[in-house]
């Protein structure tokens, strides 16, 4: 019987959503919140699943354990080393709340191939999606000190780190379009992915 790799799935569900004017992670995406999306995604391939919020009232019906950002004000860097902090296992899937149409077959590719470096991340266009990615929790030392010296651009640590790039070659053998990467951040970009099928 093949056992669930020994990875934690980590949501970010922290941003203001302040371009949606909204909490986007439960807006409504074909019949079910944008978040519960997120999280079908990555149940199953994974040996835990949690949140990353600051308000924890708003998903309580997940059931998920909830972790508060470490570093409050800090972007997507903070949440993403609380996540990395929090996982009770060697690597980390981390993922966005607002990215619906996740593709867990590519989720597992990213998985199977996390021994490879101390960061698996794609690169679909030009720049890469760290909040589409897998990291060793022994990256959090280098997330913190770029955190402390207030380099909060997300990638920052990447230089510190080994970083395996994902390349758009072999992400287009599980998501040809690159839909996987499509995240909600305004009304318009909401509609974009209503009109796109489901992923999982």
């Amino acid at each position: 019987m093949q056992t669930t790799p020994e990875v934690t799935a980590a949501i970010l569900a922290g941003g203001k959503s302040t371009r949606m004017g909204t909490n986007k992670a439960v807006l409504q995406v074909h019949g079910r919140p944008m978040i519960e999306h997120v999280c079908a995604a990555v149940a199953s391939l994974c040996r835990e699943t949690i949140l990353v919020t600051n308000t924890p009232e708003e998903y309580a019906h997940l059931q998920l354990p909830m972790f508060g950002d470490q570093f409050p004000e800090h972007g997507s860097l903070g949440g993403l080393y609380t996540a990395v902090q929090a996982a009770r296992w060697p690597h980390v899937l981390v993922v966005a709340c607002d990215m619906p149409l996740l593709n867990p077959a590519l989720l597992a590719y990213l998985i199977a191939v996390r021994h490879a470096a101390d960061a698996i991340v794609p690169q679909w266009d030009e720049f890469p999606e760290p909040l589409h990615a897998i990291y060793a929790k022994s990256c959090a030392s280098a997330m913190r000190a770029c955190l402390q010296a207030k380099r909060l651009k997300i990638t920052s640590f990447f230089d510190a780190c080994a970083v395996r790039l994902v390349s758009r070659a072999e992400i287009e053998v599980f998501d040809p379009t690159g839909m996987s990467f499509r995240n909600v951040n305004t009304p318009e970009e909401l509609a974009a992915v209503l009109r796109a099928p489901e992923q999982n």
